[in-house]
């Protein structure tokens, strides 16, 4: 991975592109007190400041290689944890991971992982920790805080639920007073479109063949579809992940039992349902499915398991969307048309299956 990264960097460019000009430009603004203003590109919650300021604390490196290596301090956390908790969970990721080609180390979602991670193995016996972690892992990239959705009924969830609230209110007003523009990140969130990665993405680029005259442009920061119908589909992902949301609290209700592996599952499987559901499926999400697969696999009590093998086709996919044939996808090519209704229909499996079996074995009857 880290050759592969190597090479990549020459003339800053391809996979290694993102750290060097976006990642090292926030940077730059965040040193001065200020989050990125209209900034299209810049659509992160304030605590992901705290992931693009950490490697000005290694000033014996460039940028980019205190990055990388932090990212690289990322992945042996989440690797030693793992091990702790259970093999199975660490040879998924060890494994898993390199699927992904060099794109994990160029990203930042190694470290939302990692605090992920932590907080979903913290659950039961230090839900205080685990609850503060996933209102840290929110304020960096949202998705960390489904990690104490599972949690025991009683004295556990209160635990964890207030612990990730007094977190992310004191993370936000730190970061409301002690730098400018904090909320900007939502406008620039509001306005994105359908990636062509997405479900909706690969439904439309499969009617381009049939005739819609949409066409792929880049803009906030990804490749989006435009034209007729387009923010239909946009609305339309919207009300699938409200429909999510009322079915996890629906599972939330009804689940009356709670085997020990019932935190790591129910994660699993709302990280998997707000992914399909989502406008965007970027192929570094693929980190954070493969982590909470891990987790999952810790515990002999898992329901999960053939969903988190799913997982490692799922990534292979992936890097093959991108970087390998992402022309391919970018043209609607056959190819690259066949490989992304592969990595999606694996995706889309994988969110039923998860909840099935998570329903099956907490709240049927």
């Amino acid at each position: 991975m880290l050759g592969l990264l190597v090479v990549d960097e020459v003339g800053d460019s391809g996979v290694a592109g993102e750290v060097h000009i976006l990642y090292r430009r926030w940077y730059e603004q965040l040193v001065q007190g200020a989050f990125p203003l209209d900034d299209a590109t810049w659509q992160y919650p304030p605590g992901a400041a705290l992931v693009f300021l950490a490697p000005g604390a290694l000033p014996f490196l460039t940028y980019f290689q205190a990055f990388v290596a932090l990212t690289l301090a990322a992945d042996g956390v989440i690797t030693l944890a793992l091990s702790r908790a259970g093999l199975p969970g660490a040879w998924l990721w060890v494994c898993g991971l390199p699927l992904l080609l060099h794109l994990p180390y160029a990203r930042y979602d190694v470290q939302v992982t990692a605090v992920a991670v932590l907080a979903l193995l913290a659950v039961r016996r230090r839900p205080h920790i685990a609850g503060g972690l996933a209102g840290l892992g929110a304020m960096i990239k949202v998705w960390p805080l489904l990690t104490v959705l599972g949690t025991p009924p009683g004295r556990t969830t209160r635990a964890a639920w207030l612990s990730a609230a007094a977190s992310m209110t004191a993370l936000l007003a730190v970061f409301a007073l002690g730098f400018s523009h904090t909320p900007d990140f939502l406008r620039q969130q509001g306005a994105r479109g359908v990636q062509i990665e997405s479900l909706g993405g690969t439904a439309l680029q499969l009617a381009r063949k049939a005739g819609w005259p949409g066409t792929v442009r880049y803009q906030y920061g990804a490749f989006e579809l435009v034209g007729p119908y387009v923010s239909g589909i946009a609305r339309l992902s919207l009300l699938l992940s409200v429909a999510a949301v009322c079915w996890l609290l629906l599972w939330r209700a009804r689940s009356w039992r709670r085997p020990p592996a019932t935190p790591f599952d129910a994660a699993f499987a709302a990280v998997l349902l707000f992914t399909v559901t989502s406008r965007v499926i970027s192929p570094q999400y693929l980190v954070g499915l493969l982590g909470l697969a891990a987790v999952c696999l810790t515990s002999r009590h898992t329901t999960q398991r053939p969903v988190a093998l799913l997982m490692l086709p799922a990534a292979a996919a992936s890097a093959l969307a991108h970087p390998v044939l992402y022309d391919d996808v970018l043209a609607g090519t056959p190819a690259g048309l066949l490989l992304m209704a592969v990595r999606n229909g694996l995706l889309l499996v994988a969110a039923l299956l998860s909840c099935r079996r998570l329903w099956a074995a907490t709240a049927a009857r």
